[in-house]
């Protein structure tokens, strides 16, 4: 990490969520080295393992309980709120909204307790947006969120910068790409798939995928955390360029030596199934094992503008696509996950 990335000055104490979280981990990691006083809020199951040896102290409970988080909150100066609720098969709306809306207002107002605060960074997502009907998209596109897990995202993020409005608080939203990375198994069953003998794509549309290196995305939000002209600022973080996902398979398989066949599907067929096996395995409380999300994903672009962290920020993406693709291949590999 360079010395620009990250202007937090040594002893200076911070507050993240979500730490044990992939994103998380590497942030909390950064900070750690740079000689931040660490304060992070987990789960007591939450697997800490990562963390041995690292100067953090930990505040255990849900990310949304009043009592964990007011006791995190004091005397910090900076808030890295990260956390998320993990899409699950049983997860209602109020569980989102638990982690999404509800912790976030309750950090927000601890935070004006303390005289010292410099700058509250939450984390979003560029899923508030929806599909981009007209790329690329920046950060003023029309929102279209499409889950509860996007609507309670959005409603957090309208919710914090209504509040900052009325208290002054200092603030900065990021909203990133799809996150990647060794470490992470976000692209795991694509690469899998990239190996098989024939690769299955729903539907006729490009399937753009905008993804951001972990090491990208923390870079951007430790910058933004002290930059003057991030204050009450929101900033897409992602890779230089969308890709689409035919494209992230053949890197796949000619890293592995393989010849990929894509084979177009039309999609109509499984939304229908989807829809059929959501119906019949959520009230048996059964992971279903197709969802109208994974087929949607499909149909949908990802295609985004990062000029704003470059020209506000003065940060340019270090990690292209086929770079990332390769590295992340490599470390699955390692870890015996991929068999060419």
């Amino acid at each position: 990490m360079s010395e620009n990335v990250l202007q937090i000055p040594k002893g200076t104490p911070v507050l993240i969520t979500g730490a044990t979280g992939f994103t998380g981990t590497v942030l909390t990691r950064k900070l750690v080295e740079a000689g931040a006083k660490v304060s992070a809020v987990a789960r007591s199951s939450s697997n800490r393992e990562p963390f041995r040896g690292l100067d953090v102290r930990w505040f255990l409970g849900e990310v949304f309980d009043e009592g964990v988080l007011t006791a995190a909150a004091a005397g910090q100066e900076y808030v890295f709120h990260l956390a998320a609720a993990f899409r699950q098969p049983g997860s209602s709306y109020q569980d989102y909204w638990n982690v999404h809306v509800g912790a976030t207002q309750i950090l927000a107002r601890e935070t004006k307790k303390n005289i010292d605060f410099k700058r509250f960074i939450h984390f979003s997502t560029i899923g508030v947006h929806g599909h981009i009907a007209v790329p690329p998209a920046n950060e003023d596109a029309p929102f279209a969120p499409d889950d509860e897990y996007q609507r309670t995202k959005l409603e957090a993020e309208v919710w914090l910068e209504a509040h900052a409005d009325e208290y002054n608080l200092p603030y900065t939203i990021i909203r990133p790409a799809a996150i990647y990375g060794p470490g992470d198994r976000r692209l795991l069953k694509l690469f899998r798939m990239a190996l098989r003998p024939v690769f299955p794509l729903l539907g006729r549309g490009k399937c753009m995928y905008h993804l951001v290196h972990v090491d990208d995305l923390t870079n951007v939000t430790l910058i933004a955390a002290t930059h003057p002209d991030a204050l009450g600022q929101v900033f897409i973080a992602g890779a230089d360029e969308p890709i689409a996902v035919a494209d992230i398979a053949k890197i796949v398989a000619r890293h592995f030596g393989k010849t990929l066949r894509i084979v177009r599907l039309p999609i109509g067929p499984f939304f229908l199934a989807a829809d059929i096996c959501e119906r019949i395995c959520r009230p048996l409380g059964i992971d279903p094992p197709l969802y109208r999300r994974r087929v949607a994903f499909y149909s949908k672009d990802r295609h985004f503008d990062v000029s704003k962290i470059k020209s506000v920020l003065g940060y340019t993406p270090r990690h292209a696509n086929r770079d990332g693709i390769l590295e992340t291949a490599t470390w699955y590999a390692e870890q015996g996950w991929l068999k060419a």
